[in-house]
């Protein structure tokens, strides 16, 4: 009977590791196969066309692809420091009646759907970027910072968590050596968080490069690429959202695929590569 149960469970156990598996190349394989007509239409030069013009059947995916990286880009560089920041303050410094309060309010930040977080970027951030910055306030600056908002609690909620799990004894050893709270912080609980930190951070990337309502919102939907980040853009998520249901033409319907694509590969390719890095670093640092 034990051997039967094993058997069953370790069985179930595969099955459910490989749908994951099965479900990610079934995705890929969808979106190359509605993606191949615009694939074989425009070839690599999509990705360095900077014209969209649906009503001539002109593709260009450039201005999109750009936007995505700049936008999450904005995002990660606002976030990061500061949703860190919060974690060692929860976990460190933090008096113990404030410290569960704010912690809730972290971890709910991460419960409100994403297309709330656009209408207060629309309707507090751009007019604030607006009066700061001129223009209309709609752009990427302002896409970045609402990004930015989204996935600070899931850096700074996993941060912390990653942070608690720093036993007692090395911390109060660095203590009695006659370290800092800082010197603990910095070279304690820092490198022994390490993974949890860089994990964080990948999940938080690929939730923001993927977001649509929330940019969608704030973006502008404007196919150009500019050095001025509060003028009107566009990135792949919004293009989906924006065009899907208007296509029209199987060439832009096919584009829109090729877009999604491209926005499936460039999410995986770069948690992939984060995941490598970052990861053979800490096994190089023990």
């Amino acid at each position: 009977m034990k051997n039967s149960v094993d058997f069953l469970f370790e069985n179930l156990t595969k099955l459910t590791a490989l749908f994951s598996l099965i479900t990610l190349i079934a995705i890929m394989a969808v979106l190359f196969s509605e993606a191949f007509p615009a694939m074989q239409e425009f070839g690599f030069s999509f990705i360095t066309d900077d014209k969209w013009a649906p009503n001539r059947e002109i593709f260009g995916g450039y201005p999109s692809i750009v936007g995505s990286l700049l936008s999450t880009l904005i995002a990660m560089l606002i976030a990061t420091p500061i949703a860190i920041g919060i974690a060692i303050f929860l976990s460190e410094i933090a008096p113990k009646k404030i410290k569960e309060p704010i912690g809730i309010s972290v971890e709910l930040l991460a419960a409100i759907p994403s297309v709330i977080y656009g209408m207060w970027g629309l309707f507090y951030f751009a007019p604030i970027i607006r009066d700061i910055f001129g223009g209309n306030g709609i752009g990427m600056l302002t896409a970045g910072i609402v990004l930015a908002i989204m996935i600070l609690p899931f850096i700074a909620a996993i941060t912390r968590d990653a942070m608690n799990t720093t036993p007692d004894m090395l911390k109060e050893s660095a203590y009695a050596l006659g370290a800092t709270k800082w010197d603990v912080i910095k070279h304690v609980i820092i490198p022994f968080a390490q993974a949890g930190v860089i994990g964080s951070v990948i999940l938080a990337l690929g939730r923001a490069i993927g977001e649509t309502m929330a940019v969608t919102f704030v973006m502008g939907n404007v196919h150009r690429v500019s050095l001025n980040l509060t003028a009107a853009s566009t990135n792949i998520p919004t293009t989906l959202a924006n065009e899907f249901a208007e296509a029209e033409s199987g060439l832009h319907y096919s584009s829109l695929f090729f877009l999604a694509f491209i926005l499936f590969t460039m999410s995986f390719m770069t948690i992939f590569i984060a995941k490598i890095y970052f990861f053979r670093k800490i096994r190089k640092n023990g």
